[in-house]
């Protein structure tokens, strides 16, 4: 890539009508992420680069929606084409500079295709991102001449009978020097079908001034595809999600079913990992080795130790989870949770702000927040934690080896000592010491020859 400094200026005015939504069209999600930001990570690839972004409909929204991204904001009040897009970001431009020019709902561009454009940039030269599809329709076509150099680019509209059968599309992604920007733009008119001003009018006033184009090939189709409807986004969605299983397969991890699997954000994974049908990752997960991952799974920003099973229908949001633990099925683990080595939390099992000791069992039908276990704490079915007293949040402590019977209720702030002994069906109210026993049940009363209710005669 050139070490000249670039400015590169992202279109995203466009409102989007036939996405039929109240939602401006760059901020619709792919992968979770709004299309434009998938373009301005890529364009974080340049050095030395300034981004430039132009709005319109919903400005407000996409500028809030990106405001951390760096770039400089410019309204394009009248949607009056891509030139005069262009046009409202000359001011901002640096001399020096190559300018790149990419659009907010092009949003699988790879950061080597934009290094292969700019790299194509010299006194001599501007730089075209083309390809040749089967199908052409609704592109502008690349006219070559004889000797096979670019000489322009005529939109689908404006295309005789013949120039419609050129397969070699224009993708609208092309780059120049900023000198040559400001003093060609003012020369493109609006004489066309749909009196627009063309950016890709720039190719002939390039060729009249003596400059060649160099044409750059994305290597996927993907790179250069727009989102104009809901169709259109669901196919680059799954375009994204079948690159980044092959990516985790590639790595080590098996995909029961790569069409099956969806990646919102960052994966980093060891190897011998097995990932069922149907299972979501958002924000940054980190999975061990020898992980197992059952159907139907979600987990976001959370570390998966190694060798750990989650068993299906689990959820798992920004937890720790240690080494050989056995989560769900049908579990969820909310934020704050950390699991030991070697525990297990079953099905039906709900854990916040918990943190679990080594070898800890909460098997099921259980919820145990703001709560701390030591290590080989049995924690019996149907038991709670009351935590929220109606104003404040407070702590449950468990020392180590402690036993829980089933359907008990530990009322914090609480806690119950090493191999403290809590009977089942127990309120616990007050701190049990340990190696004690904590009993708290109504007196059970049996009433002999008591006899059943009868159905009453109407």
């Amino acid at each position: 890539m050139s070490t000249t400094s670039t400015d590169i200026v992202i279109l995203a005015a466009g409102k989007g009508t036939r996405m039929q939504s109240a939602l401006p069209k760059v901020l619709h999600p792919l992968a979770g992420r709004p299309l434009l930001e998938h373009v301005l990570t890529s364009a974080d690839s340049i050095a030395n680069g300034n981004k430039i972004i132009v709005t319109g409909h919903g400005a407000d929204q996409v500028e809030q929606a990106v405001a951390q991204c760096g770039a400089v904001f410019v309204q394009q009040t009248e949607q009056l084409g891509t030139a005069h897009a262009v046009q409202m970001a000359l001011p901002h431009l640096r001399s020096e500079a190559n300018v790149l020019i990419l659009y907010g709902d092009v949003p699988l561009i790879s950061p080597e295709t934009i290094s292969n454009i700019l790299g194509a940039v010299d006194k001599n030269h501007i730089a075209l991102l083309t390809i040749s599809l089967d199908d052409p329709t609704g592109y502008g076509r690349i006219i070559r001449n004889g000797a096979g150099e670019i000489e322009s680019i005529v939109e689908q509209k404006d295309a005789s009978a013949e120039q419609l059968d050129i397969k070699e599309i224009n993708t609208g992604v092309l780059a120049l020097g900023a000198e040559q920007l400001h003093a060609w733009l003012p020369q493109i008119n609006n004489n066309n079908a749909q009196g627009e001003y063309y950016l890709t009018d720039l190719i002939a006033i390039a060729r009249s001034n003596g400059f060649h184009i160099n044409s750059i090939h994305p290597s996927s189709s993907h790179e250069i595809e727009g989102v104009n409807n809901r169709q259109q986004l669901s196919r680059l969605e799954r375009a994204y999600q079948l690159a980044q299983a092959e990516a985790l397969m590639l790595s080590g991890t098996t995909l029961a079913d790569p069409k099956r699997f969806d990646q919102r954000g960052t994966i980093t994974a060891g190897t011998d990992n097995s990932i069922d049908v149907n299972c979501v990752f958002e924000g940054d997960v980190v999975l061990g080795s020898g992980v197992s991952i059952g159907p139907n799974c979600h987990i976001s920003d959370s570390t998966i130790g190694d060798g750990v099973e989650i068993k299906a229908n689990s959820v798992i949001e920004s937890a720790i989870v240690g080494n050989g633990a056995i989560v769900g099925p049908f579990a969820r683990l909310r934020p704050g949770t950390k699991l030991g080595n070697n525990t297990k939390v079953g099905n039906f099992v709900e854990t916040k702000k918990a943190l679990v000791g080594d070898g800890s069992k909460i098997n099921h039908l259980s919820y145990v927040g703001d709560a701390t276990l030591g290590q080989g704490v049995n924690i019996g079915a149907g038991t709670i934690t009351c935590n929220y007293d109606g104003v404040n949040k407070h702590t449950t402590d468990i020392g180590n080896d402690a036993f829980i019977g089933s359907n008990s209720t530990l009322i914090a702030p609480v806690s119950v000592g090493d191999k403290g002994f809590v009977a089942a069906g127990t309120s616990v109210s007050k701190d049990v010491p340990e190696d004690s026993l904590a009993v708290g049940r109504a007196k059970q009363r049996n009433i002999s020859g008591w006899k059943r209710p009868t159905k009453k005669d109407d």
